[in-house]
């Protein structure tokens, strides 16, 4: 994974401050894979409640990591229970890292 601890903690604690103590994050795509170079950071945010604007809440969480993390290409998918699972969202859940500070 290419993540510093320090990037990692970053992430999780903006979700939770964010999204919830309860919410879970994911890494997904070309960050996971330690012999690639560049590539942005792709995370699902899993909520288990409702999120009344989930487009707002990934904007949200977008602009806190790249004021905390630098001007890098950040895309954040926000899957609550009211969302239709989509086939980006499967590849995420099946080969995504779930994040822990």
């Amino acid at each position: 994974m290419r993540l510093s601890a320090d990037q990692v903690r970053s992430i999780v604690d903006a979700t939770r401050a964010l999204a919830g103590p309860d919410a879970q994050v994911r890494l997904f795509g070309s960050r996971l894979h330690d012999e690639l170079r560049g590539g942005d950071i792709d995370l699902l945010v899993e909520c288990a409640s409702p999120v009344a604007r989930p487009v707002w809440l990934a904007a949200q969480i977008t602009a806190r990591l790249q004021r905390a993390l630098g001007d890098r290409q950040i895309d954040v998918l926000v899957l609550d229970p009211a969302t239709a699972l989509e086939p980006v969202h499967r590849i995420a859940r099946a080969e995504g890292v779930v994040l822990q500070a």
